[in-house]
């Protein structure tokens, strides 16, 4: 039996399904990951200087679409 690869979901795929610009999600993505008591695993599963990238259904992809869909007055 052969392993596939786990799907991944890019930050360009997020930016197309929520409609957003690929800048201002990044920005709005490492203004999250600091929140590290809100966004545990969105910290955890992120390494600096590397694309954001998660595995399908993993929580750190729940917590990045959670900190692309708040609202901006909220923090």
């Amino acid at each position: 039996m052969i392993d596939q690869p786990t799907p991944s979901v890019t930050l360009n795929d997020l930016c197309k399904e929520l409609k957003l610009d690929p800048r201002d999600a990044r920005m709005m993505l490492r203004l999250a990951a600091k929140k590290k008591a809100e966004f545990p695993n969105l910290a955890k599963e992120h390494a600096p200087r590397q694309p954001w990238e998660w595995e399908a259904g993993s929580k750190g992809l729940a917590e990045a679409r959670k900190a692309l869909t708040a609202s901006p007055s909220a923090g």
